[in-house]
């Protein structure tokens, strides 16, 4: 009987303890969420600042500047897509210009050589 007493508190206190750090770990989570809230909406105002102040056209809204904005970005990188494939597919043509010139010599030589030794015959 004594150890289901002990038993019957040691779960009290083991529920207790899992309630407190329920408690705590909402609290900071909950804090934590408004933080974050706070700095994504402060981080949101001041780019919206900036991009009424020196990125939009005349008459043009904001939201419509940053789809702008947006739009003119994705065409710079594939642009930039394109030029990096321009550039593999140049050093491809050089490898094989390299290789087609190394064969030269060599087919070059091996005439060369065959020529010596057709007059020694």
């Amino acid at each position: 009987m004594a150890e289901s007493k002990l038993k019957k508190a040691n779960e009290k206190i083991a529920n207790g303890v899992t309630e407190g750090f329920q408690k705590i770990e909402d609290g900071v989570v909950g804090g934590y969420k408004k933080i974050e809230d706070g700095v994504v909406e402060g981080f949101s105002k001041i780019s919206d600042k900036f991009v009424d102040k020196f990125l939009t056209h005349e008459g043009e809204s904001v939201e419509n500047a940053k789809k702008r904005l947006e739009n003119e970005q994705a065409a710079r990188e594939a642009a930039g897509k394109k030029v990096a494939e321009k550039r593999a597919m140049a050093g491809s043509g050089a490898d094989i210009g390299r290789a087609s010139l190394k064969a030269s010599q060599e087919t070059a030589k091996t005439s060369i050589e065959a020529s010596k030794n057709a007059g020694k015959k």
